[in-house]
């Protein structure tokens, strides 16, 4: 939680005037049973009306300057916490963005969600209470017991007595509360996780007729939260029927000790009056104190959450440095992770490499996976070349196409460009060279243009048309209304399958890049279109080297190479007619899709 705090920095002045405020009112208010005590021993007992007029004013001006200085704690406590929600957001944010697909795949969507909207709000929460409330509850507290000796010093021991047992009977039922809250947390991770699956897969779920069972599942993990919910509820609950019984007793106490003594003499009815309020007081301020514990409880829970996203080590993959295969890394240990910035780049002399790109002995698995996605994949791609990568599912296509980027770390083996390993590249650098476009196509939501200045911010009106043109878009962007400034919808779910692939195909073109990867992006293209767009790409781009991921035959038979994998191996490799004399596999893939001619 300390390394959270570090974005309360800006908010030093509203930090220390918010609580600086409360304790103003907090002395205000412990001045009040004074005056109540000073207007029943002289100015009722006397019959004196100035004398309460005057006390009775003096009250409703201690009344307003308390309510000035509450007000004005709220609106600093608030301001500072708000600020520090929004900075701590923002960084989190930005440190999500620069995880590394192996990252967030160990950590999870849904969590990585649950972190940056329910735990951030519940630590604002907490460092808006503990402004408000963490320096005020101890000190009405303590300052009503020593108020309390300047009224009677033998009366007073009573409030020596009641503080340490309620204090007993506050933090007993905390420490019990304490690991309630913690799986509270982990069972909303999981309803989280619930819903975002049903809400991402509800056509999924609609077609295979599953809505009961899934609405049987939820309601199954939502009374799991609901039922540890209730638990630490009824713990909790404990708190003020326990205070309020313990006062109550140190009440009857006081009042029998009181009126004996007020019988003899030795004490005047206002100052039982005034030990009953302060009594009253350290009864309400104890329970704030309670539930501000676990309001600091709670955050503490949500702040260690959001410092274990923090605490992920951001490697190579995400912008950092390489590390090298025999690093280790105890994520528990924090403090003695060994820190890693981006290699200092040398742009190499120039010569003409042997190979634009080049896999040499590259394995790979993904994390915590058992076996190896990718074994031994050796193949070199040509500058300008088009290579087809071609295999059943679950043969590696992707996994091998997202090692180029560096979306996933190699294992083993070496990846190169241009003879230049990759590892020793920025990412930055690396990814700028690089046009993808993903096995799902996704647009944000704005506009056509918007979207297509994702490949490049600067791009001139012509080259937006020109990338359109060669990916097949242009036709139906012109027939927009508003054309280039057509509305996007989130996801473009206002645009067809195959427009939505078109436009992520434009997006990619218009950068420009050296290297070209469509990952299965034409799937939803009819034969004619997807023919169309090979040729404009080939014509459009004869320095782009160009690596298609398909299940098709037909995408990739026309290709310069094409690499044949099966269950993580490169089984084939060579033009389409020598694939169907030398390898069993593309030609079965192939006669699967077409007829034979035998």
């Amino acid at each position: 939680m300390k390394s959270l705090l570090v974005y309360l920095k800006e908010y030093k002045k509203e930090s220390l005037l918010g609580p600086l405020f409360k304790l103003l009112e907090a002395s205000f208010e412990l001045m009040v049973p004074l005056v109540v005590a000073a207007v029943v021993d002289q100015g009722i007992k006397n019959d004196d009306p100035h004398f309460i007029i005057t006390r009775c004013l003096l009250l409703a001006a201690l009344g307003m300057i308390g309510l000035l200085c509450s007000v004005s704690a709220q609106f600093f406590a608030a301001k500072a916490a708000v600020g520090f929600a929004t900075g701590l957001r923002k960084a989190l944010f930005s440190h999500i963005q620069g995880l590394s697909f192996a990252d967030s795949d160990k950590v999870g969507t849904a969590t990585l969600i649950t972190r940056m909207t329910g735990d951030v709000n519940q630590v604002q929460t907490g460092v808006n209470h503990v402004l408000r409330l963490f320096l005020r509850s101890p000190f009405i507290v303590f300052g009503a017991m020593v108020m309390a000796f300047t009224v009677d010093v033998r009366a007073a021991f009573i409030f020596v007595v009641l503080i340490p047992v309620l204090t007993v009977v506050v933090f007993a039922v905390i420490l019990t509360g304490i690991p309630l809250f913690r799986k509270i947390q982990a069972g909303l991770d999981r309803v989280m996780r619930l819903t975002r699956e049903n809400l991402t897969g509800v056509r999924v779920i609609r077609a295979f007729r599953r809505e009961e069972e899934e609405k049987r599942l939820f309601q199954e993990r939502a009374d799991e939260l609901m039922k540890m919910q209730l638990t630490a509820g009824r713990i909790t609950g404990l708190l003020n029927p326990f205070s309020m019984v313990i006062v109550n007793i140190a009440i009857i106490i006081l009042l029998s000790t009181g009126a004996s003594q007020v019988a003899a003499g030795t004490l005047t009815l206002g100052a039982v009056i005034a030990l009953v309020n302060y009594m009253s007081q350290i009864l309400v301020e104890l329970v704030k104190l309670a539930n501000l514990i676990i309001t600091i409880t709670k955050s503490f829970a949500s702040g260690s959450r959001i410092e274990a996203v923090f605490a992920i080590r951001n490697d190579s993959l995400a912008g950092g440095g390489w590390l090298p295969p025999d690093t280790e890394w105890n994520e528990g240990q924090q403090d003695n992770k060994p820190e890693y910035h981006e290699p200092e780049y040398h742009k190499p002399e120039y010569h003409k490499p042997k190979y634009h790109i080049q896999f040499i002995d590259v394995t790979f698995r993904y994390p915590g996976a058992g076996e190896a996605v990718l074994t031994d994949i050796n193949f070199t791609v040509n500058k300008g070349d088009t290579i087809g990568i071609i295999g059943g599912t679950g043969a590696g296509k992707s996994s091998l196409i997202h090692l180029l980027p560096r979306f996933y770390e190699a294992e083993k083996g070496a990846i190169m460009i241009n003879d230049q390993d990759i590892r020793t590249m920025p990412v930055d650098s690396l990814r700028s060279r690089i046009g993808i476009v993903m096995q799902k196509a996704i647009l944000f939501k704005g506009t056509i243009r918007d979207n297509l200045l994702w490949g490049k911010a600067n791009a001139t009106e012509e080259e937006l048309w020109e990338a359109l043109r060669i990916a097949q878009a242009e036709e139906f962007v012109s027939s927009k209304e508003g054309q280039m400034e057509a509305k996007v919808e989130q996801e473009g779910r206002n645009y067809s399958g195959g427009q939505r692939q078109r436009l992520s195909i434009a997006r990619a073109l218009v950068r420009r890049p050296d290297i070209l990867i469509m990952d299965d992006s034409t799937s939803a293209l009819d034969y004619l279109t997807e023919a169309k767009l090979r040729t404009a790409v080939r014509e459009a781009c004869s320095d782009t080297t160009v690596l298609i991921i398909s299940q098709r035959a037909s995408s990739v038979m026309h290709t310069d190479k094409i690499l044949v994998l099966d269950e993580g191996k490169i089984v084939g490799t060579g033009t389409h007619q020598e694939l169907l004399k030398a390898c069993p596999v593309y030609k079965e893939i192939y006669e699967t899709q077409f007829e034979s001619s035998t």
